[in-house]
């Protein structure tokens, strides 16, 4: 489902929402409508396709929305990279995570109209380097540490999730067993029913040649014709 990091219950909805319309449609089919026509079929077709497309294109959303959304990779990076305080090591993170613009670097049309000249500067949620650095308002290497991070989480997530995805379909079968056994069953009864019906046909035209050849020697004997 795309978008469940950000409404986690979209899952239990969805899946709420298919029993009570498979039980409403199975309720119409047998009670209200004529019984359809049965027709086989090898599989659901091309849509088997756009439901593999769409769940992987699910995953790799997801995973962009935790990545980019949640305070988690920065606060990971952080703990284990930029902490202060080895005993607090969460300690200075708010602090960490602010970088400082100074007011009057603001161009004149976007100046504050309402700054009495009590402040100087103002924090924003970044990682850039101060106004004082020679790399003024450039992306620190936190920032691409961050960034990194970010896409390592992504390609294992989406990794993790794939071998989870195909273990499972692994280990339930898209056909049971017994089904498996009912087709095979009935394929070789199929071709058993076409045999029969081959031999058959066949011993009945070996009796109409064979009753064809007495009926033409009984016509030749009655006219006095000896072979």
């Amino acid at each position: 489902v795309h978008g469940v990091a950000s409404f986690p219950l979209a899952p239990l909805l969805a899946l709420m929402n298919n029993i009570l319309e498979i039980r409403i449609d199975s309720w119409k089919l047998t009670t209200q409508f004529r019984r359809p026509v049965a027709a086989k079929a090898h599989s659901i077709g091309i849509w088997q396709e756009i439901l593999n497309g769409m769940a992987i294109l699910s995953v790799v959303t997801n995973a962009f929305i935790v990545a980019f959304t949640s305070d988690m990779i920065p606060r990971l990076v952080y703990y284990y990279a930029y902490f202060v305080d080895a005993d607090l090591p969460m300690s200075g993170y708010i602090n960490n995570s602010l970088s400082v613009f100074q007011i009057s670097d603001f161009p004149e049309k976007h100046k504050p109209e309402q700054n009495t000249g009590k402040f100087t500067s103002c924090r924003y949620r970044d990682y850039r380097y101060p106004p004082d650095h020679e790399k003024q308002y450039m992306h620190t290497m936190q920032f691409w540490h961050i960034l990194a991070a970010k896409m390592a989480f992504i390609i294992i997530m989406e990794h993790v999730v794939f071998i989870v995805k195909f273990f499972v379909a692994w280990m339930i079968p898209d056909v049971p067993s017994e089904v498996k056994a009912k087709i095979k069953r009935e394929k070789y009864l199929t071709q058993r029913i076409l045999h029969e019906y081959e031999l058959n046909k066949l011993k009945q035209k070996l009796f109409e040649g064979r009753t064809c050849a007495s009926m033409e020697k009984e016509v030749l004997a009655s006219e006095g014709i000896v072979e």
